[in-house]
Formats: structure tokens, sequence, C-alpha cells
């Protein structure tokens, strides 16, 4: 247990993700007064004496003091110094907007936030290609739809999202739909005025659905939005093991541009292990019946430092991966969440490695290179496996524009079906509001008008003002 000392709650947050960056799958608690500490036990004291200046400069000076002391007490350095934010590209594309020099960007991330000069590049070389493509992109007057589709064949070992057995629901699988299709409904009227430019069904697994489930989706879709100029359409078929080729006629016949194969790894023992019931011959087997169906753009993602894999075990992955040639591919490094099973039944694990280093980030980034693929969005995540990053790497013109734009916070998302989370991007994209359905499923369906009221109050609110426009 590591206990940490601190005076000033208001920066109890920062020192936390700060711990646990240095002192990854421990536990971390604030040191109360009653706190029984044992000999084994760390205590680290968080000084906030003497910071000063506004509340962003404060939290600043503190991290940088805490970091200095982690780092001389124990020997590590941070890749990403002590930046504890999830989006560190958005930082170098505002600078790019400040129309900052590169060097200028460079050296604040170096300088004055203790970042690696390779990954002070890595934001800006994002933060370039996201420039490149919004500017040729009205996003301002248009915005995205999101559809959640929140089942899967089983829950993976290390997922925290809200999913359910696609099995164990199959008795509530038409009434989610009908709820679904009656919040979409509503949307497509109260957005009627709005450019609709993007829509990502995501999960949960999409392709969980059977292929009549998949028709009526797609065909109210068609029926309800003006699909025939947006500029891109995704699904993330993700699970090989829900993949058939009947489902993915029905995906390329009503206008899917994009889809996702996500074996995460390609080692029959760790998919095993983490909760697939799909071989690595099954998501080869997957991708060449996209290919022969006609989709020509495809995402793969991975995820390094899964439980007893190394060097060997993601070079043997990204060798695979390298003979199919996706378009894209998302490299995840593991971030271990409070709901994940890997954490709750952490002492059942505790046999199995969890690593993750620079140098596999960079074989990633290698092998993405031979595919003819360049790094185009990014995020982190808290309790990440070497404090590390996720990385889209995609063939130029093939990057996934929504990704980008949830990602940098640039356009509105209206998100239906459980758990979604929609958000207004308002004043010149320097505020965001947002609104939320129920997550569990049951909840959502019981509780379907109230979700539409939410949204009624939602767009009623900051409809007019969305992005600026009326």
């Amino acid at each position: 247990m590591i206990y940490i000392d601190i005076e000033n709650l208001d920066y109890y947050d920062d020192a936390n993700v700060l711990v646990k960056s240095f002192y990854p799958r421990s536990e971390v608690e604030l040191k109360k007064a009653d706190s029984i500490v044992k000999e084994e036990d760390e205590i680290i004291f968080a000084d906030t004496r003497d910071i000063a200046g506004s509340k962003k400069e404060c939290h600043e000076q503190f991290k940088r003091r805490l970091y200095e002391r982690l780092r001389k007490q124990t020997g590590k350095i941070l890749p990403w110094g002590y930046l504890t934010g999830v989006r560190p590209s958005k930082i170098a594309y505002m600078m790019l907007k400040e129309q900052r020099s590169n060097k200028h960007i460079i050296d604040e991330f170096v300088t004055n936030h203790g970042v690696l000069e390779k990954k002070a590049k890595l934001a800006l070389q994002v933060a370039l290609t996201e420039k490149k493509i919004l500017e040729h992109l009205d996003y301002k007057h248009g915005y995205s739809l999101y559809i959640g589709i929140p089942f899967c064949p089983t829950t993976c070992l290390y997922c925290s999202f809200t999913s359910y057995s696609i099995t164990a629901f199959q008795s509530k699988i038409n009434d989610y739909m009908d709820a679904l299709i009656k919040e979409l409904h509503y949307i497509a009227k109260a957005m009627s005025k709005r450019r609709l430019d993007t829509v990502y069904i995501g999960g949960g697994t999409p392709t969980s659905l059977e292929p009549m489930q998949l028709e009526r989706l797609l065909s109210e879709l068609e029926y309800l939005f003006d699909m025939k100029h947006i500029k891109e359409f995704t699904v993330e078929a993700g699970r090989p093991d829900s993949i058939t080729l009947e489902k993915l006629k029905v995906l390329k016949k009503h206008g899917v541009q994009r889809i996702s194969i996500n074996p995460q790894t390609m080692n029959d023992k760790t998919l095993a292990v983490i909760g697939r019931r799909h071989c690595v011959a099954d998501v080869i087997e997957a991708f060449d019946m996209a290919r022969t169906v006609g989709f020509n753009n495809i995402n793969m993602d991975m995820i390094l430092g899964l439980p007893g894999e190394g060097k060997k075990e993601v070079e043997q992955t990204l060798k695979s991966i390298y003979k199919l040639h996706p378009e894209s591919l998302t490299v995840h490094s593991l971030a271990i969440k409070r709901a994940a099973a890997l954490n709750i039944w952490r002492d059942k694990y505790v046999d199995f490695k969890i690593e993750n280093s620079e140098e596999m980030v960079s074989m990633a980034a290698d092998y993405a290179a031979m595919m003819g693929q360049k790094p185009y969005y990014m995020y982190r995540q808290k309790n990440m496996a070497g404090n590390l990053e996720n990385v889209g790497y995609a063939v130029p013109t093939y990057e996934c524009i929504y990704n980008i734009l949830i990602m940098e916070e640039k356009q509105t998302i209206i998100a239906v079906g459980a758990g979604a989370s929609s958000k207004a991007v308002l004043e010149d994209e320097t505020k965001i509001e947002r609104v939320e359905n129920v997550k569990d499923v049951i909840s959502y369906i019981d509780r379907i008008d109230e979700m539409i009221a939410r949204k009624e109050r939602f767009i009623k609110k900051y409809g007019v003002d969305l992005n600026g426009s009326d």
C-alpha cells in the first residue's frame, strides 16, 4: 500500500495520478490521521506549501514539484513527464492555431512539462495531421452521430466499458432496438437543420446483432437521415467471433465505409487468458471475408501490455497484422480500470506479467510505417501500462475523421443508446456541455422517454448555438 500525505486536498487527484504512474499496479490511498501504516507500506509526502498563481499555474507547480520528487526517489523518468491530461496532441494543436513554430511547441513539452523529445515530436506530428484534415472539413456547421450497441459475445478481462452478454440478454435485444430507434427518430427530427458529417456505430460489439437486426437498424438510419453526403460511416465489427459473411454483406449493402476487426493480440494463448472465444485463425478468416465483400478501409486494434505478453508476443502480433495489411492500426497501451475484471481479480492474475515499454511502442510504430501508415490521433488514459499512450496509425486519406473530432473535441456529437454520452461544442470550441443516457440496458429500455426528454432539454438549451450556428 502507498499512502499520499497531503495537506491541501485540492491537489489530491493530481498526486494520485502521478504516484500511480510511478508505482503501477500498486494500491494508493490518502493518508488519514487514523490510517494504520504497516512496515512494508510507503508514505509519500506531497508538498503544497508556497504555491501561488492562477488555479492552472498552481496545479502545474504542484505536479512539477511532485514529479521531480518521485523521479529522484524511484530513478524513473516518465515518457510524458508530469502531463496528466488525456490529449497531449490537443496542446500541440492549440499552439499550432496560435501560429507557434514547431520548435517552440517541442520546447514547450520538453522544458515545461518534462516530456521526452520523442513524445513531443509525436504529439506535434499528430496535431499537424489533424490540422490538415480539419482544415478541409466545415465541422462547425455539422454534427456527428454515435450509436451504441452495448452487447458482446463475452466480456474481456481488461474491459470496463458498458457491455452485456449477447446470450444472457437475447430476450431483450429487440426491446433495446425499439428504444434505440425511438431515440433515433427524435434525433433525426431535432437535428434536421444540421448537416450530418459522420456516423459511428460502436459498442460493445455491434456485429453481435443478428443480420436482420443490423438490417433493421441500418434501414432506419437511411430512412431517417440524409446519408448520401456523409463523409464517413464506421461500424466496429470488432470481435472476429461475431463476424459472418451475411453480416458483412448487410453492412456493405447499406454503405458502411469503414470497419474494425480487432484481434488485440495474435497469440492464441493470450486470447484464452483475456476471455476471447476466438483464435488467430478466426481473425484472419474474418479479415479475408471483409476483403471479399469489398471493404477497402479496415482498422485493426492491438493492445500492448496484455497479461503474460512481452516483446516476442508483441512482435508476433505485429508480423501477423502486417501480412493482412489493414489501412489503419490502432495501438493501445493496456489501461487497467477499476471496473475491469483484471483489476477486481488482481490476486488471481498476480503471476501474469503486465509489461509495456518504449521498445514495444517503437516496434508498433515501425510496423505501421512499413504498412505506409502515419500517426493521426492519440490519447492517454490513467493507469496505462508503461505510462505510455494510445496511437492511431493510418494510410494517408484513410484516417478516421470521427476519431479526430472526438479526441480534439471539435464537433458536437449526438450519441444514442445505453451509456451514450452526447456533447455540444460551444463558444468557438472553448466550452463543452454533456448529457448522458443511463448505462443499464434494462433501465434504458424502461426509461427511453426520459432519455429523449433529457436530449430535448439539451438540444433546446444548446441547439441554436451549437458551434456558433443558428
